[in-house]
């Protein structure tokens, strides 16, 4: 296959403007008056208060329901709250770190680990939920969501070790959080999960395709050789 064939395929695999990244641009600003407010933490220390955050949102999860009571929107409510406001101190540590000259290595490496323990906490709520409710159905949605969630992250870091950049897919980090965030608000966490667990599988898919070709035809970058 020769390159003028095979970089167009991966440019169709490629990078995309995510929604987050929109949405981002967009609170840019406000953020910014935070992150001098907040400046004077530590970035790890934001880091660790964002994951007891989102313990406590998996621990409201946990308890919004019960077989004899059914789900109780209030509690779901509130743990999504909670999970939206351990976000914002997701965002912080970084722009933190960078106004303070605090980067280090092992800043972004905690700050990855403990993203990855975030999200296995809200899912381990909403796992603990449909037991209470005794819904074995929904905890293996639960369990698939989670599933394609890790496998899309773990999916980019193996990949990046191999190629310069795997940041194609429809659903990163953030939209995933989002979606939680809205079905937990909403009421409408089982339409979430769905569409977390078809999407962040088909990601990950997507980032062992872009992978492969990379690989295979020897590209370091798009259309080129090493």
């Amino acid at each position: 296959m020769t390159p003028t064939i095979v970089a167009p395929t991966l440019a169709r695999l490629g990078p995309l403007h995510t929604f987050s990244q929109r949405i981002g641009a967009r609170l840019s600003k406000p953020l910014e008056r935070l992150v001098g407010a907040v400046a004077w933490v530590h970035p790890d220390v934001l880091t660790i208060i964002g994951l007891a955050l989102n313990g406590v949102a998996c621990a409201l999860l946990a308890s919004a329901g019960s077989s004899a009571t059914g789900v109780t929107p209030s509690l779901l409510r509130a743990g999504g709250l909670m999970a939206l406001l351990a976000s914002v101190f997701d965002m912080l540590d970084g722009r933190v770190a960078r106004r303070r000259g605090r980067e280090t290595s092992f800043g972004a490496f905690l700050d990855s680990t403990m993203d990855r323990y975030s999200d296995m906490l809200l899912y381990m709520g909403l796992l603990i939920l449909y037991a209470r409710l005794d819904r074995t159905p929904l905890m293996v949605l639960v369990w698939v969501a989670a599933f394609g969630s890790f496998m899309t992250s773990y999916a980019r870091a193996r990949a990046e070790s191999l190629v310069p950049s795997c940041t194609v897919g429809f659903l990163e980090r953030p939209e995933r959080l989002g979606l939680l965030i809205l079905g937990a608000v909403a009421n409408h966490m089982i339409a979430a999960l769905w569409v977390i667990a078809v999407l962040s599988n088909i990601a990950a898919i997507q980032r062992v395709a872009y992978a492969y070709l990379g690989l295979k035809h020897g590209f370091t970058h798009l259309g080129r050789r090493p």
